[in-house]
């Protein structure tokens, strides 16, 4: 049944969120790219121990920026698991009890999102994980979506690793279910986070047989259609990289007052 399947695994889960604590506490990891590798290792072995299939097409990248569309807190997990990178989140998450600490000393770069100058206040941190080599990580859509397309961009942290000289490459996410989960369960109502409270939702996606992860790196890095870009046209034109990318539909934001 899926109930008994998901106390399981998320015994599971406490197990590995205990296990990357006592590892912390041990190691003390002091550079971003030794937090950057705890957290590849701990999602790693979560992906493993939970039993999610992971697809890859193409080539994470070593450096630099990457964004990607935004369905779950399960993207974070799958991407952390693979390759070491630092992730860009709101500040809310820094007071969760045990996952605030643990994303905290995994290097995230907090923002406070809706008020005034928060990516700047940012770039300080997502400069220094560029400059140690580390790629960060972050989501441009600001908030998750059911996977049916690409919620418009926010423009602040694009412009900050922009202003800053680094590369942006694009990632598309996309999940699936290879097994039958009954009736009513479906990847945009049960993997992809909807309308439901996150216990509950999470209760529910650690039930699921056969969930699958596919991400998609684009090959190269956003060639933006000229030096000096504004952020919000940046932020038009990285939304049609990504869609390209996911081969998904969208309607064209037209900034404006951007000249």
């Amino acid at each position: 049944m899926n109930f008994f399947r998901a106390v399981g695994r998320g015994l599971v889960v406490v197990a590995i969120i205990a296990a990357g604590c006592i590892e912390l506490m041990v190691r003390r990891p002091k550079t971003r790219m030794e937090r950057a590798e705890w957290l590849n290792r701990v999602c790693r072995r979560a992906i493993r121990l939970l039993g999610v299939e992971v697809r890859v097409e193409g080539r994470f990248p070593e450096s630099g920026a990457l964004i990607s569309n935004h369905l779950s807190y399960a993207d974070i997990v799958v991407l952390a698991s693979l390759h070491p990178c630092v992730f860009v989140s709101k500040v809310e998450i820094a007071s969760w009890p045990v996952v605030g600490w643990m994303t905290t000393m995994a290097g995230t770069v907090y923002v406070a999102r809706g008020h005034g100058g928060s990516a700047m206040k940012a770039r300080a941190g997502m400069q220094a994980a560029l400059d140690a080599k580390v790629p960060v990580v972050f989501f441009p859509e600001g908030t998750t979506s059911n996977g049916s397309g690409l919620l418009k961009f926010h423009s602040g942290l694009l412009g900050q690793v922009m202003e800053g000289g680094a590369a942006v490459r694009v990632a598309f996410l996309r999940y699936s279910l290879t097994a039958d989960n009954g009736p009513g369960v479906s990847v945009s109502e049960d993997v992809c986070w909807g309308d439901r409270g996150m216990g509950e939702h999470v209760f529910k996606f650690l039930g699921l047989r056969g969930v699958c992860a596919t991400v998609r790196f684009a090959e190269e890095p956003i060639a933006f259609s000229r030096v000096g870009l504004h952020r919000k046209e940046a932020a038009v034109e990285a939304r049609a990289a990504m869609a390209a990318l996911g081969g998904v539909a969208i309607e064209m934001d037209v900034p404006a007052n951007t000249r």
